[in-house]
């Protein structure tokens, strides 16, 4: 009777171990699988559209976009418009025309779970048409203090004006609600191509900036955008555990 007792006992035992294992396997394959969401993200560029009312010369909209095609490129593009008008002390000019920048971003940020942050480095081909117009300017007086210089009304307007470059871009892209983001990015711009006006400059370039350092420019943008998913793809999980175990390594 012992022995039957102890024998049943440790049958017990053995069927409690196994369901124990079968519960924390169930648990363990409950674990949800990390989902990516590849998509259409569109916004605009708040800097510009907030400058155009506080700045009384400046009038500008740009529309950005990017699209993930894998887990850490993403094409990438903005479309533009603006009209700026430039005083300096010895002229006075308007630039108006769009312009386009396309390429790639790739986020070296890795994300957890369902997060979809970036922070990315990329680069732009930027292709821009626009205008000149010279209001007025001064003639170099190379004696100021004995006379003053007098101001030229000219309007003389340049058209079928072009300019290509290239950009490097650094920025940070966040969600703050659903399918809602914010970012900011940095830009460092290098002329390629510039057609000029006779008897002008292209002081100022749509989508580039002033050229008053010769061919190097810089720029900045703070944008809002909405993401437009479209398909969904499952992690590579077995890269996953790949990338932890090289982690515990070190």
């Amino acid at each position: 009777m012992k022995h039957t007792s102890k024998y049943i006992f440790s049958i017990c035992f053995v069927l409690s171990s196994f369901l124990m294992q079968a519960q924390e396997t169930k648990k363990a394959d409950s674990i949800p699988v990390k989902i990516n969401r590849y998509g259409l993200r569109v916004g605009i560029d708040l800097f510009k559209l907030s400058r155009s009312f506080y700045e009384k010369d400046y009038k500008g909209l740009e529309v950005v976009g990017d699209y993930r095609i894998s887990k850490k490129y993403y094409l990438a593009g903005e479309l533009g418009n603006e009209n700026k008008t430039v005083d300096d002390n010895r002229l006075n000019f308007t630039t108006k025309g769009t312009y386009f920048r396309a390429g790639f971003d790739y986020n070296f940020y890795e994300n957890w779970l369902d997060m979809e942050n970036k922070i990315y480095i990329g680069m732009r081909y930027g292709v821009s048409s626009f205008s000149q117009k010279l209001n007025s300017y001064k003639i170099y007086n190379a004696h100021p203090y004995f006379e003053n210089t007098p101001v030229i009304i000219s309007g003389e307007k340049f058209d079928g004006l072009t300019a290509q470059w290239v950009e490097v871009v650094v920025g940070v892209n966040a969600k703050i609600y659903n399918n809602i983001y914010v970012g900011f990015s940095f830009r460092m711009n290098n002329l390629i191509s510039n057609k000029k006006p006779a008897n002008f400059d292209n002081l100022y370039i749509p989508g580039f900036n002033r050229t008053y350092n010769g061919n190097f420019g810089v720029g900045f943008n703070y944008t809002v955008s909405y993401f437009i998913p479209i398909y969904k793809k499952k992690a590579d999980v077995g890269a996953a555990k790949k990338e932890d175990k090289k982690k515990k390594k070190f």
